[in-house]
């Protein structure tokens, strides 16, 4: 440190500009010496003062260290940690059947799906609880949810009490999950969360059904509002206009191309499916908010011919034919190529954050070839208990496999499918089936009226009926 000795030179003061104990303090010169020094003295007390200004210099660059660890570590501690994300992959899958083959159960099991919050109606939250596990409970004053002749969309095939059935008993049986409330449906609420938005439904005949109990659940729950019904070709639209809403329904019972896609004149005797083409349906359902799928029904032949190729008019056909490539292949394999192609659809087409997605589980099938002895003519009564596990209804698990690992693949992925599962409640429906109590839409022969038993519809539901809890499971995920 260079030091100027000269007698004039003034001895210098700390001194606060801001107040005293400030950390800012600086060095000012005052206006005089108190009185004359010796040169060495006016050294010694120079390079003292100067060393007090650099000692609180550093007691201020001290301070505000430790003041600034303390701030962070404090952050550091309080600071809420990240929310969990949990995996896309959603699902409460799970089938217990016995195969006609080997007559051994077997069974599909997934893990149920994480927690979420909780919907209105009692009991654990919706993520809580298995609610496809549980039993029927005959409940003859909350069920059923509306009147079939109050219903102003009712199908005919599906109207059983208008086409002379009397015991009304299937009506009013209500599905109560093991430990926990299934949501009652409020028609109010769902609309709310479909406001500007648009509901599809798409696969088969079975979906369908599904489709109309939907559509008699909103009607009959909000009588007041202006509704109507639309269909272009394959595609059919329940709107709800006060609320700018849309509950649809789209035929396509094999999910991607096939030659039973004509929404009336489907029935092919070879039956053949474009197993690598989805574009002309997924057009219909794309840009929907909440889509619901289901297939299975008609995939259960032994072979389904493959076609990779055109379904183009007959005489753009026949030019196309050498190029057309086309393999009769097992039902279920036919099925997985399909799926495949469903789900790369999905993947790369669907606004994965806007879009919430469905698969609905296999619907059983109570015919006499299913092993239930004349099927479900006459049947007035659910299956007992003690008769649970006698025929395996029409379910192959091994179609419910092969949805689980395209919905996982999907997930893995980004894209969350959850698979609703209907099967096990209405495997023991027996009773709810129309029957021969639907609109016949060609005349019965002899040999039909001496066996009524022979064109009884032992695969579709009445409504109100099985389909109606589809519903309230559809609804439950959907506001939750």
């Amino acid at each position: 440190m260079a030091v100027k000795v000269a007698a004039s030179t003034p001895p210098r003061k700390c001194q606060s500009t801001t107040g005293a104990g400030d950390p800012e303090d600086v060095c000012l010169l005052q206006g005089a010496a108190k009185r004359p020094t010796r040169a060495w003295g006016l050294v010694t007390v120079s390079v003292s003062l100067q060393s007090r200004c650099f000692s609180s210099f550093v007691l201020l660059v001290f301070v505000m260290f430790v003041v600034t660890i303390v701030s962070v570590t404090t952050r550091s501690g309080t600071a809420a940690k990240p929310p969990t994300v949990p995996p896309p992959l959603i699902t409460d899958f799970s089938v217990t059947t016995t195969t006609s083959s080997s007559g051994a159960g077997e069974q599909l099991t997934v893990p149920p799906p994480p927690t979420a919050s909780a919907v209105d109606g009692g009991g654990r939250g919706v993520e809580e609880c298995d609610m496809s596990s549980g039993r029927w409970v005959y409940d003859e004053k909350a069920y059923p949810l509306y009147e079939e002749s109050a219903c102003r969309f009712m199908s005919e095939n599906l109207a059983c009490g208008k086409y002379g059935r009397t015991d009304l008993r299937y009506q009013h049986w209500r599905w109560q999950p093991h430990g926990c409330d299934l949501p009652r449906f409020d028609a109010a609420r769902l609309l709310e969360n479909l406001r500007g938005k648009r509901l599809a439904f798409v696969g088969d005949s079975l979906n369908r059904n599904q489709w109309v109990s939907m559509v008699c659940l909103i009607d009959a729950g909000t009588p007041g509002l202006n509704k109507t019904v639309n269909s272009n070709g394959a595609l059919f639209s329940f709107n709800i206009h006060e609320y700018n809403a849309s509950v649809d329904f789209y035929w396509s019972p094999l999910l991607v191309e096939s030659n039973s896609d004509h929404p009336v004149h489907h029935r092919a005797a070879d039956r053949t499916v474009r197993a690598a083409s989805i574009v002309r349906h997924a057009r219909h359902w794309t840009d929907a908010d909440v889509l619901v799928f289901n297939s299975y029904l008609w995939w259960r032949r032994p072979s389904i011919k493959v076609l990779w190729g055109s379904f183009g008019a007959a005489a753009a056909q026949a030019e196309e034919d050498e190029y057309t490539v086309s393999m009769a292949v097992d039902g279920l394999r036919a099925f997985e190529l399909a799926l495949t192609t469903w789900a790369d659809w999905l993947e790369f087409h669907v606004d994965r954050a806007r879009t919430s997605l469905f698969f609905i589980s296999m619907s059983p099938t109570h015919l006499p070839s299913d092993g239930d002895n004349h099927g479900c003519y006459n049947e007035t009564e659910p299956i007992a208990a003690a008769d649970e596990g006698r025929g395996d209804h029409g379910l192959n698990p091994a179609f419910g496999r092969a949805v689980e690992e395209q919905v996982q693949r999907l997930g893995a992925r980004g894209v969350a499918v959850r698979v609703v599962n209907v099967t096990g409640m209405s495997e023991r429906r027996r009773d709810a089936h129309p029957s021969v109590h639907r609109r016949q839409w060609d005349p019965l022969t002899e040999a039909q009226r001496r066996d009524p038993s022979s064109y009884a519809d032992c695969i579709h539901w009445c409504l109100p009926g099985v389909p109606d809890v589809w519903n309230q499971l559809l609804y439950a995920h959907i506001v939750s």
